[in-house]
């Protein structure tokens, strides 16, 4: 019986995989596609050294501070505006399954929305710029963190909160001294978790126009000016790689 289960299951996802493959266009490799990726690649290995730092005008530096600098504010934002959503969907902490039903719904809501699509309606209207990429990105990490949290609200221990209540504190002391200090090492992690997705969606919504390290690489790309996409590519992964260390030695101490 398992071996019919195991061999109707490799067909069954045999038969996706052709039925996937057959659906591909067809690869057509072109006469310049040689000389191009040649070109790529000796950009990536002779980048443009003098675009990291040019005191007269845009330079590599500044396109990285600005891509921090959306990061970093939208996940403000999204910090501050994910928490009452957040423990309005607790059932742990709101006894109305309307209310936490609304909260899961708006969150849910929320994520359905990919981060590009969110910065070409908020490009459409505040306008092109590191605005944009702010507003689409801390309204789109709203769903996400919201949803983390109030997954972490209701798996808190409640025997604290039991022991507050049976001592007569109120609602809100109970509500600060036992639920509260339970989510606040959870609620850093996923920040700064969420810090590091927005540095790299920040480089890349700056592609379609909103602000960061992404508006100068779409103009290298444009012009086929490889020696500047390999400088800022290269700039793109040691920052995220800084970032990534950095924020995974602090969420290992909050845990």
């Amino acid at each position: 019986m398992k071996r019919i289960r195991l061999i109707t299951i490799l067909i069954v996802t045999s038969a996706i995989y052709i039925w996937a493959f057959t659906g591909l266009p067809k690869i057509e490799w072109k006469e310049t596609s040689v000389e191009v990726v040649s070109a790529i690649f000796s950009g990536l290995f002779q980048p443009d050294w003098s675009y990291v730092y040019d005191p007269g005008g845009e330079d590599l530096l500044q396109g990285l501070f600005d891509t921090l600098a959306i990061a970093l504010l939208s996940t403000f934002i999204a910090g501050i505006l994910c928490i009452p959503f957040a423990f309005l969907a607790s059932k742990n902490i709101v006894k109305s399954h309307l209310a936490v039903g609304t909260s899961k719904f708006i969150l849910s809501f929320i994520r359905v929305f990919p981060d590009i699509v969110l910065a070409l309606l908020f490009i459409k209207a505040v306008g092109p710029g590191a605005f944009a990429g702010v507003l689409a990105l801390g309204i789109g990490a709203v769903g996400m963190l919201g949803k983390l949290i109030s997954e972490s609200v209701d798996n808190v221990d409640l025997s604290a909160k039991e022991a507050l209540i049976a001592s007569g504190a109120n609602p809100v002391k109970t509500f600060i001294f036992a639920i509260v200090p339970q989510v606040l090492p959870n609620f850093f992690s996923f920040i700064l978790y969420r810090f590091e997705v927005n540095v790299r969606a920040a480089a890349v919504l700056g592609v379609i126009g909103a602000g960061g390290i992404g508006t100068p690489l779409i103009f290298a790309l444009s012009v086929r000016d490889w020696e500047r996409v390999g400088i800022i590519l290269l700039g793109i992964i040691v920052m995220v790689t800084l970032i990534d260390i950095i924020s995974g030695k602090l969420r290992a101490k909050l845990i």
